[in-house]
């Protein structure tokens, strides 16, 4: 495509510049972020198979004995009795615990779990008191996950929405491949957290270890300790008047609003060098890594 000169860019409108400038080539297809939804059309937030349940109905399951397909098993069926709140006691670090619920749940699990806890899931409100292996809330859609101490690595793996929340630390690749929603960490996060990060935001109360945000293609990582290092195309971004509003908003939603506010976090965003990566000279790659 020829050359565009300053004078015409201003001429064109946003989505002719955007052509102008290359960046088509790679769009992300889906739901917009920007789509407004109506609360009162239930219908468009619940399968039509999912079972009526009522919060103030309340049990408890005991995990000793079982294996996590019964301990799931028996989730499912109790929610098919209208059980909108269950609590699990004894997990003692059972795997793939509370995985795949697809409707409206208030589930409390009393411990810690171990790999792949509440992931894919897309409605439920939980809450584990302990600890959480690798990859909790994995492919996680909508709903809320709240960790009260530390979590292992991948936290947040591919999510697409909802929040997820850690009181304490996490490890390293935390929401690796994001690509929606809320991920928030109340101490530190380790190496190559937001590593191919696509959409959504994550917050950082705490420090973040090396490759921040490395080859991220967009979203938002809000930190509010040091930074080790900012991956490749990741950088530094003005923190608005709008982020700090959001940040007070999410932060003071979930107890974990800094003494000293908002003010101090840093804004990492993608530079978006990496956009047409494939297009670009051999020399010009070089630049960017």
């Amino acid at each position: 495509m020829a050359s565009v000169t300053d004078a015409e860019l201003k001429e064109m409108t946003q989505e002719e510049r955007v052509k102008a400038l290359g960046m088509t080539t790679e769009q992300l297809t889906g739901k917009s972020m920007y789509i407004e939804f109506d609360p009162d059309a239930t219908e468009r937030f619940e399968y039509p198979w999912a079972p009526s349940v009522d919060f103030n109905k309340r049990t408890e399951v005991d995990c000793d004995g079982k294996t996590t397909t019964e301990v799931n098993n028996q989730i499912r069926a109790l929610m098919a009795e209208g059980y909108g709140t269950i609590v699990l006691q004894n997990p003692r670090g059972m795997h793939s615990l509370g995985v795949g619920i697809l409707s409206k749940l208030n589930l409390i699990i009393d411990g810690s779990t171990g790999y792949f806890s509440t992931g894919l899931i897309d409605g439920p409100n939980v809450r584990i008191t302990g600890r959480v292996g690798w990859s909790c809330g994995e492919n996680m859609m909508a709903g809320t996950v709240v960790v009260e101490k530390n979590a292992g690595s991948t936290f947040g793996a591919a999510i697409r929405g909802g929040d997820l929340v850690c009181r304490g630390s996490v490890g390293s690749r935390t929401g690796i491949d994001m690509k929606g929603g809320t991920i928030l960490v109340g101490g530190d996060t380790g190496a190559l957290s937001g590593f191919m990060m696509q959409r959504g935001r994550m917050v950082v109360c705490g420090n973040a270890g090396k490759n921040l945000g490395d080859s991220m293609y967009d979203g938002t990582i809000y930190v509010g300790g040091e930074i080790q290092s900012c991956g490749v195309d990741a950088v530094e971004a003005e923190l608005t008047d709008l982020d700090k509003a959001w940040l007070t908003r999410k932060l003071t939603q979930y107890g974990l609003m800094p003494d000293k506010g908002v003010d101090h976090f840093t804004k990492i965003v993608a530079g978006k060098q990496l956009w047409n990566y494939d297009n670009l000279e051999p020399n010009e790659k070089k630049l960017i890594l």
